[in-house]
């Protein structure tokens, strides 16, 4: 995939939100998402990061952050269609996340992700020397 052909967006509009189900639908903590719960989600984001491949007109790229400004920005759902993975998608999406102006000041940029990740998100100098801390999680029936 030409790189120069992808654009970046700051939102999902409405009528893109059957692709970004589909893209949902590729990865495993994203695959039981509901439209309606997608939407709600959308308008509630800090931030959204959305890629365009401009000649299929196809989302191939998508998080969001949430964020107080100062402390916290938490990156959340960082998803790349999967027959273009390996093109540098992910690393275009993730460029925009860590260069964003309302986040340039926040103390710390956060993510949750898989082992096998680590090495792509260290590019940004994320780690996963945390201290001690460790995830806690209380999940409700939808």
């Amino acid at each position: 995939m030409d790189l120069r052909d992808v654009e970046l967006r700051d939102r999902v509009e409405a009528e893109r939100l059957p692709q970004l189900m589909e893209l949902f639908a590729s990865g495993w903590w994203t695959a039981d998402r509901v439209a309606d719960d997608v939407a709600a989600m959308l308008g509630a984001s800090d931030l959204v990061f959305a890629l365009l491949h401009r000649p299929d007109d196809r989302l191939v790229g998508f998080a969001r952050v949430l964020t107080d400004g100062v402390y916290l920005a938490l990156v959340l759902d960082v998803l790349v269609a999967p027959d273009v993975r390996g093109s540098g998608v992910g690393a275009m999406l993730m460029d925009a996340v860590v260069r964003h102006p309302r986040l340039a000041q926040v103390r710390s940029v956060e993510l949750v992700c898989q082992p096998e990740l680590f090495p792509f998100y260290r590019r940004w100098g994320f780690t996963e020397q945390v201290g001690r801390s460790t995830l806690m999680r209380l999940t409700r029936s939808s």
